[in-house]
C-alpha cells in the first residue's frame, strides 16, 4: 500500500471511522482529515503519530505510516534475544520453563513458532515422529494442512473452525497483516476446511475448546490460556503471544507426566 491518503483512508474504513470522528479523536478538523487524505496537506510526525493512535494502528504499520508521510520508523522491531527486549526474553523465558512438565510455545503474529518448552517440544516430536519440528513451523498449517500432527488431532473438525476464527479475533489489533491473511484464506478454502465451515455457528459454543490428541495409546485432552504484551512499545513485543497448555482432566495430567518422564 502506498501513499500516506491511501493507508489513513484504509484505516478509517478497517475502524468505521468517518472524517468527522477521526478528526475529534485526533484533536484536529474534518477539512484538514480530507486534505491529508487527499494530499492537499502533509501531515506532520506528530500528526502521522496521533492519527495513528486514533486509529489503533498496530505498531509495525504506524512504521507504514511514518515511511508513507516521509519519516523515519519509530518503533523498533527487534528480535526477542536482543538487548533491548532483555527484560521481556527473561520473562517469556521463565513463563516457558515454570509451565513444565507442560506444553507452552510463544508464536509471532503470524503464528510462526518462535520458541517452545520441553513440554511443547516433547509433544510435537511423538506428533512428528519420526520428523523432527521444522526450523519454521506455523502452528495453524501443522494443525490444519495434512499431516502427522492434523492425524493425532482427535477432535480436528470441531478445532479448525475455532482456531480460525481465533486467528482473526486475536489478530494484533483486530486487524489480520496480509500475510497472515494470505495464509487464513487459503486454509479456509481448502476443500476438506470450507466444508467445515458453514456449520460452525450452529451449535452453541462451549467456553473452552480442548484440543484432544492421540499419542499411541494415550488419548489427551489439553485447554490453553494465551497471554500478552500489556503496554508494548517494539513490534515484536506487540506480536508476541504465549501459549501455555493446561491439562483438561486428572488423566491427561497422569498420562502426561508419565510420556514426558517427569511424574
Amino acid at each position: 500500500m502506498s501513499g500516506f491518503g491511501t493507508q489513513l483512508r484504509y484505516w478509517r474504513g478497517v475502524r468505521r471511522s468517518s472524517q468527522l470522528d477521526l478528526a475529534s479523536a485526533a484533536m484536529t478538523t474534518p477539512r484538514y482529515v480530507s486534505f491529508v487524505e487527499t494530499g492537499r496537506a502533509a501531515p506532520s510526525r506528530d500528526m502521522v503519530l496521533r492519527l495513528a493512535a486514533a486509529l489503533d494502528v498496530p505498531l509495525r504499520e504506524r512504521n507504514d505510516l511514518l515511511l508513507a508521510a516521509g519519516f523515519a520508523p519509530m518503533y523498533s522491531v527487534a528480535p526477542l534475544e536482543a538487548p533491548l527486549l532483555r527484560r521481556v526474553d527473561s520473562a517469556v523465558s521463565a513463563m516457558l520453563r515454570r509451565h513444565e512438565p507442560f506444553p507452552a510455545v510463544v508464536m509471532d503474529r503470524s503464528w510462526n513458532l518462535l520458541r517452545a518448552n520441553d513440554g511443547a517440544r516433547e509433544l510435537f516430536t511423538q506428533l512428528l515422529a519420526p520428523e523432527p519440528l521444522p526450523d519454521r513451523a506455523n502452528v495453524l498449517r501443522l494443525i490444519i494442512e495434512p499431516g502427522p500432527v492434523r492425524d493425532g488431532v482427535l477432535n480436528w473438525s470441531a478445532v479448525v473452525p475455532a482456531l480460525l476464527e481465533r486467528a482473526r479475533r486475536e489478530a494484533v489489533g483486530g486487524v489480520l497483516d496480509a500475510d497472515t491473511s494470505a495464509l487464513v484464506d487459503r486454509l479456509r478454502h481448502r476443500r476438506d476446511v470450507a466444508a467445515l465451515l458453514p456449520d460452525a455457528s450452529i451449535a452453541v459454543p462451549p467456553p473452552v475448546l480442548d484440543l484432544q490428541f492421540r499419542l499411541g495409546a494415550e488419548e489427551l485432552s489439553f485447554f490453553s490460556l494465551v497471554s500478552t504484551i500489556g503496554t508494548p512499545i517494539d513490534v515484536t513485543t506487540q506480536e508476541l503471544r504465549v501459549e501455555a497448555f493446561f491439562p483438561s482432566d486428572g488423566q491427561t495430567g497422569d498420562a502426561w507426566r508419565r510420556i514426558s518422564g517427569s511424574g
